[in-house]
């Protein structure tokens, strides 16, 4: 009788002290990712991409001049146009060149260096956002959006007054940003983006196709499943 009980005693204090031993160890947190239509000419960190690929936080995606791709997310679409390099980060996606065209309800952000792109509501909300040659332009398609200006570590210059760090691109509005003005100088490769093949970052002579694409194909991507969407 005495084995069966010390057996007892010896899981429940096995049992009791192993959580503990592993309270010194944060497990790493594991954010959503999402699933990547696209039917060809599509890259993924530098490898091709199937239809229906997973992407995570972090990850570099490519399209070719005559590829687009599809990227879904719990409460959010996002349209991503030929000839654009991007990084998805699990609530918003870093754009380093091209375009794409956002329909969310959940406040999916886009972000270009220092300019970031914000829905005002957590409702259905359509914008597209473009950033060729250094200009970035933001047009709102359904409800407001505000554009923010974060730090730009490259630019030395006073720090700007509130109101000029917010500006709101209302519905059917399109707002041009001149990169260089806001953020400051483009700076050497030194962004998780600089490791990507140039051959896709110089692609500046299809810009204007790239918004032309977009205003024509930008309501193209499916509204996120929500009672919020008309």
């Amino acid at each position: 009788m005495r084995v069966p009980i010390v057996r007892s005693c010896l899981c429940w204090a096995i049992s009791a002290i192993l959580p503990l031993s592993l309270m010194g160890q944060a497990l790493p947190e594991k954010p959503g990712g999402a699933i990547l239509h696209t039917q060809g000419g599509v890259w993924v960190n530098g490898y091709e991409a199937h239809d229906s690929s997973a992407v995570f936080p972090g990850d570099v995606i490519e399209t070719k001049p005559d590829s687009s791709a599809n990227l879904s997310l719990d409460g959010s679409t996002v349209l991503i146009a030929p000839e654009s390099v991007s990084k998805f980060q699990a609530d918003l996606l870093e754009l380093d060149h091209g375009g794409v065209s956002v329909v969310t309800t959940k406040s999916f952000k886009v972000r270009v260096n220092c300019i970031l792109v914000v829905p005002v509501l957590n409702e259905w909300t359509q914008y597209v956002v473009t950033d060729v040659n250094r200009t970035v332009q933001v047009a709102a398609r359904k409800l407001d959006v505000n554009v923010e200006h974060e730090g730009a570590p490259g630019k030395q210059a006073p720090e700007p007054q509130p109101s000029q760090q917010r500006a709101s691109v209302h519905e059917g509005e399109q707002k041009s940003y001149d990169e260089s003005e806001v953020c400051g100088p483009a700076a050497r490769p030194t962004s998780a983006l600089a490791g990507i093949s140039p051959k896709w970052i110089a692609a500046g002579a299809a810009g204007a196709g790239i918004l032309i694409w977009l205003l024509i194909h930008g309501g193209n991507p499916k509204t996120p499943a929500s009672p919020a969407v008309p």
